[in-house]
């Protein structure tokens, strides 16, 4: 053998002395090795350390605690094994099929529309033919009090990373929004559907899955009539399609004069039951429609919203030149919500082909804020019917894709459709039948329970 190498064996091994130096000798990967100390020299310094009076003993051990750190500096590491493998296959490239936005990354934007600035919130930017999901508050709320419960929502952020996401405030709402001046006109509820086309257009919107909770609601509903091309879906929490008449305008003037704007508010917001039990949540939204929305503004929106006119749209086939919604829509309604029998009569107006009617149970007035997880599988089963479905690897199974929130859009055209489900008290199944359809294959049905 070379020298340093040391002898072999008749085995072919080399000596277990002479293997010690061979590793010495003979650094792999970048590594600087120091030889290593003897069993005897080890036990010899130890009793030599024992001897030693306290005070020069713990120098000793600093001495030698320096003398490691300074060697280490000489070390050179090297990866044995990349941290990220360089191709993990098909899962790798289905989860990189759309780019992750951090849910912080959002952006503030004042657009100017034909009615006046609007006030909007926005995370990521337009995808492909993907639509942006677009939100819309009630009235006495803005984005943040209406949908952070529902957009914080683990498995809805696991949707929304998929899609760029688009808050809308109505004018004066925001929190730190300016008091508008004396005199000013706030705009009808028409003009404030108008205002939309403008956000579109500033982003660059293809279309918009709409969601809209009571006065945002009937906004994107009337975005939707007016503009049905550049709407894709709609989610309508507590909508009232009439107009006030003139009792609900007396009695509006009444309640006025005996109790203060946030009482008026909070009784359209919450149903009796929750407000006679003045529960945390009611005690929460008091204190801060109070605090964090400026009072002026809001009579001004609130004002305009009991101004409303009936949403002109029947059921085709009900009256002469019938108009009603031509997207899919899912109607949403807590039990014993202020609103059901307005979203019940809405139900009755569109085309039971493409609506999903669905009552949550315990879910009270704003199902978005007490029940957000299973209004968000509400949704997700939602965005399936129209056509997108999910390829994601579930987190709490080790097998293959199963459905999740990775939506993929499976065909432009609106042969997908939802059956709308009669609401049956005592009931919490709601069946929705969706079929797909494509040239080479025909219809096909399924049926999806959701459980609410």
């Amino acid at each position: 053998a070379k020298e340093g190498r040391g002898s072999v064996s008749e085995g072919g091994r080399v000596e277990q002395g002479q293997r010690k130096r061979f590793r010495q000798q003979s650094p792999q990967r970048g590594h600087s090795i120091a030889p290593k100390r003897t069993h005897e020299q080890t036990k010899r310094e130890a009793r030599r350390i024992q001897i030693l009076p306290d005070e020069n003993r713990e120098t000793v051990h600093q001495t030698r605690l320096i003398s490691r750190m300074a060697g280490m500096k000489d070390q050179q590491f090297t990866e044995e094994k990349p941290l990220l493998p360089e191709s993990r296959g098909q899962e790798t490239e289905m989860e990189n099929s759309d780019t992750f936005v951090a849910t912080g990354d959002w952006k503030e934007h004042d657009i100017e529309t034909p009615y006046g600035m609007l006030h909007v919130l926005i995370r990521g930017a337009p995808k492909g033919n993907k639509p942006a999901i677009l939100t819309y508050h009630d009235v006495g709320l803005n984005h943040k009090l209406c949908f952070n419960s529902f957009f914080h929502n683990e498995d809805m952020q696991e949707i929304t990373k998929h899609f760029v996401v688009c808050h809308v405030d109505a004018p004066g709402q925001q929190i730190g929004a300016a008091q508008m001046p004396q005199g000013y006109q706030y705009p009808t509820m028409d003009q404030l559907a108008g205002m939309l086309p403008s956000v579109v257009q500033h982003f660059g919107f293809k279309s918009i899955v709409g969601i809209g909770v009571g006065a945002g609601a009937y906004i994107l509903a009337k975005f939707a009539l007016i503009f049905p091309e550049l709407v894709e879906g709609l989610v309508l929490l507590n909508i009232d399609p009439n107009g006030k008449g003139w009792i609900d305008w007396a009695a509006t003037k009444l309640s006025g004069l005996t109790s203060t704007l946030p009482d008026t508010v909070l009784a359209h917001l919450f149903s009796q039951e929750e407000l006679m039990s003045n529960t945390e949540v009611v005690q929460s939204y008091r204190q801060q429609i109070n605090n964090t929305v400026n009072q002026f503004n809001l009579q001004l929106f609130w004002n305009m919203y009991n101004s409303r006119r009936d949403l002109e749209m029947n059921r085709s086939g009900s009256v002469l030149n019938a108009k009603t919604l031509r997207c899919p829509v899912m109607l949403v309604v807590g039990d014993n919500a202020p609103a059901e029998e307005g979203v019940v009569e809405c139900n009755s107006k569109l085309d039971p082909t493409n609506t999903t009617f669905l009552k949550m149970a315990d879910s009270g007035g704003m199902p978005q804020i007490t029940q957000p997880g299973k209004l968000t599988e509400a949704f997700k089963y939602f965005l399936q019917g129209m056509g997108y479905i999910a390829y994601m690897k579930d987190r709490r199974m080790s097998g293959g894709p199963v459905p999740s929130a990775s939506m993929t859009r499976l065909a432009r055209s609106r042969t997908a459709s939802l059956t709308s489900a009669s609401s049956v008290d005592g009931s919490r199944n709601r069946a929705c039948t969706h079929s797909d359809s494509s040239e080479a294959v025909g219809q096909v049905s399924q049926t999806m329970e959701v459980s609410c």
